[in-house]
C-alpha cells in the first residue's frame, strides 16, 4: 500500500493546507457572529444561524468538492482557496447592505438569511479543501480510511487551535473586520504556495495566473473595503464619541448635540444615558434608585450587578451609600469613567456576574440588578439559582431591585410574569413596578426581599409614597414559567420586545450606526 507518494503527496504542504483551512473555518464561524450583533444583537438566534450556515455550507462544500475532485484536471486546491480567500475579503464590505436588505425579515429570518448570503460562499469554498486534499492524499483505494482519517483530523486541529488563538489572544488585540481581512489575504498567499505545490498536477501556467489575478483585484479592493465600516458621518446628527469592539460587544459612546444627550451602547443596547452639559441621568427606570434607600433601614452597602454608565452608583453616593460595581466589560467601565465622569465608590469588579457572584462575601442592604436591556437577554442572570446567589449575599432586611425590559399586555405578557414566578419561588415579598404608567413597551422594576416590603413606612415622603403607588401594577401569574438553568425560554419568549426595541433604535439613531 502507498498512501502518499514520494515526489510529491508526501509533502506536509497537504497537511498544512488542511490545517490552516481548518482554522480559517472557524475563524470565519466566531467572527460572523460579531459582525451581525451590533444589527441583530448577540442572541440565541444569531449564534444559532451562524452554526446552522456552517453546516449547511460545509455539507456542501463536501458533496461539491467530492465531485469536482474526481472530475476537474485544470483546477486545483490553490483555485479553491484563492476563490475562498477573495470571498472573505468581501463579507466586511458586504455586510452593511446585506443587514439592511434583511432587515424586513424581522429578528430571526433576518439573521438566518444575511448570514446564509454574508458567510456561505466562503464557508462552502473551504469545505471543498478536504475532498481534493483526500483524492490528492490517496494513491490507492487500500488505505484510503487512514489518508481521509489523517486529513480531517488535521483539518479539525486547525480549527481548534484557530479557535483558541482567536479567542484568547488575536480577538483581544485586533477588531473583527480587521480579522476578515487579514485571514483573506493570508488564504490568498497560501494559494500562491499551494499552487507550486501542485505543479505537477495542474499547470503554474494555468493555476497561478488565476490566482495571481485574485490576489490583485483583492489588493486594488483593499482601501474600499477597509474603510467601509466607516458608516457613519461625523456630520450627521448623531457622533460617535467613542468605539471599541471588546471580548463581550461593540461599545460605543455617541453624542447627539443637538438634543444635548450622550448613550452608552452595547451593540444595539442602550445602556447609559446622559445630559452631555450636566451629566444628567436620563434613563427613567433608574430613579427608583433615589427611592430604595428609604426602603431599607440602615442601608450601607450596595452591589450593583451591570454597572453601565454608573449613574446609580453615583446617586447612591449621595445618600452615603458605599457600592460595590460588578461589570462584565472593561470597555464599559472605560466608557463610563472617560465620558460620563463616572467614580467607583466600592470595589470595581470585571467579570462575568454568575461566577464573580460565586466570590463575593457580603452582606449587601441593596443589590441592584440592571444588565435586562432592550437588547438580547443575559438569560443565565434570571433563573432560580441565579437568585438564590443573589439572596446568599443579602443582609436580613436587604432588598433586590431588578429592571427589566418588556411589554405589559395588562399583566399577561409571559416573560414579565415568569420573572415574577421565579423571584416568588426564591424571596417571600415582592413589588412590581412600571417605570412610565402610560406605555406598554416598558422598563419594570421588581424589587424582592425576605422581609416585607412596607411603601407605608414613615422613611418614604408623602412624594415618595405616590410615587410607588402610581407605578405598582398586577401581573397574571397563571402565564408565567419558572425559569431555572435547566429550562430557560426567556429569550425566545422576549422575541417580540427584541424585534421592537431594535426598530426604536434603527428609527431613531440611523442603521449606519449599527454596521461596522
Amino acid at each position: 500500500m502507498k498512501i502518499l507518494s514520494q515526489n510529491y503527496y508526501g509533502q506536509a504542504w497537504l497537511y498544512l493546507t488542511v490545517f490552516i483551512t481548518g482554522a480559517a473555518v472557524m475563524v470565519i464561524e466566531l467572527l460572523g457572529t460579531r459582525l451581525i450583533a451590533p444589527f441583530y444583537g448577540a442572541s440565541l438566534y444569531v449564534w444559532t444561524s451562524v452554526i446552522s450556515v456552517t453546516l449547511i455550507a460545509l455539507a456542501l462544500g463536501y458533496f461539491i468538492g467530492g465531485r469536482w475532485a474526481d472530475q476537474t484536471r485544470h483546477f486545483g486546491l490553490a483555485f479553491i482557496i484563492a476563490v475562498s480567500g477573495f470571498l472573505t475579503l468581501l463579507v466586511p464590505w458586504l455586510t452593511g447592505p446585506v443587514l439592511l436588505a434583511t432587515d424586513p425579515l424581522g429578528l430571526r429570518m433576518g439573521t438566518f438569511v444575511s448570514t446564509l448570503v454574508l458567510f456561505t460562499p466562503s464557508l462552502l469554498m473551504l469545505g471543498m479543501v478536504g475532498p481534493f486534499a483526500v483524492k490528492l492524499a490517496t494513491s490507492s483505494l487500500e488505505g484510503i480510511g487512514t489518508s481521509t482519517g489523517s486529513i480531517y483530523a488535521v483539518s479539525t486541529v486547525g480549527s481548534v487551535i484557530g479557535t483558541l488563538f482567536l479567542g484568547f489572544y488575536l480577538f483581544p488585540q485586533v477588531g473583527s473586520r480587521e480579522i476578515f481581512i487579514g485571514l483573506a489575504f493570508a488564504l490568498l498567499f497560501l494559494a500562491l504556495s499551494v499552487a507550486y505545490f501542485e505543479r505537477e498536477r495542474i499547470k503554474l501556467a494555468v493555476a497561478l495566473p488565476t490566482v495571481t489575478v485574485l490576489l490583485v483585484i483583492s489588493i486594488v479592493l483593499l482601501p474600499f473595503i477597509a474603510d467601509s465600516g466607516n458608516q457613519a458621518d461625523e456630520n450627521e446628527r448623531y457622533q460617535t464619541r467613542f468605539e471599541q469592539e471588546s471580548l463581550y460587544g461593540w461599545v460605543r459612546v455617541i453624542d447627539n448635540p443637538a438634543d444635548n444627550y450622550r448613550l452608552l451602547m452595547m451593540d444595539g443596547s442602550t445602556i447609559g444615558a446622559a445630559s452631555i452639559s450636566h451629566d444628567e441621568n436620563l434613563l427613567a427606570y433608574q430613579e427608583i434608585v433615589t427611592h430604595l434607600p428609604a426602603l431599607v433601614p440602615g442601608v450601607q452597602h450596595a452591589l450593583l450587578v451591570g454597572q453601565g454608565a454608573g449613574h446609580m452608583a453615583t446617586t447612591l453616593k449621595r445618600y452615603g451609600i458605599q457600592t460595590d460595581t460588578l461589570e462584565i466589560d472593561p470597555a464599559v467601565s472605560d466608557a463610563a469613567r472617560d465620558y460620563f465622569n463616572f467614580e467607583p465608590t466600592g470595589k470595581t469588579i470585571i467579570g462575568d456576574a454568575r461566577y464573580e457572584i460565586r466570590k463575593l462575601q457580603g452582606p449587601y442592604d441593596l443589590i441592584i440588578m440592571d444588565v435586562f436591556t432592550g437588547g438580547s437577554e443575559p438569560a443565565h442572570l434570571l433563573t432560580i439559582e441565579s437568585m438564590r446567589q443573589l439572596q446568599s449575599l443579602l443582609s436580613d432586611d436587604g432588598l433586590v431591585a431588578l429592571n427589566f425590559v418588556s411589554f405589559l399586555e395588562n399583566g399577561k405578557n409571559v416573560a414579565l410574569a415568569s420573572v415574577s414566578k421565579t423571584l416568588a419561588r426564591v424571596f417571600p415579598y415582592q413589588l412590581t413596578l412600571i417605570a412610565d404608567p402610560d406605555r406598554d413597551f416598558n422598563d419594570f422594576i421588581f424589587i424582592a426581599s425576605d422581609q416585607q416590603i412596607n411603601i407605608e413606612t414613615t422613611r418614604l415622603s408623602p412624594q415618595q409614597r405616590r410615587w410607588f403607588i402610581q407605578r405598582l401594577i398586577t401581573l397574571d401569574l397563571d402565564q408565567g414559567i419558572v425559569l431555572t438553568d435547566n429550562y430557560n425560554p426567556l429569550e425566545s419568549l422576549q422575541n417580540r420586545k427584541s424585534e421592537f426595541y431594535r426598530q426604536i433604535m434603527i428609527d431613531s439613531i440611523g442603521p449606519d450606526h449599527f454596521i461596522r
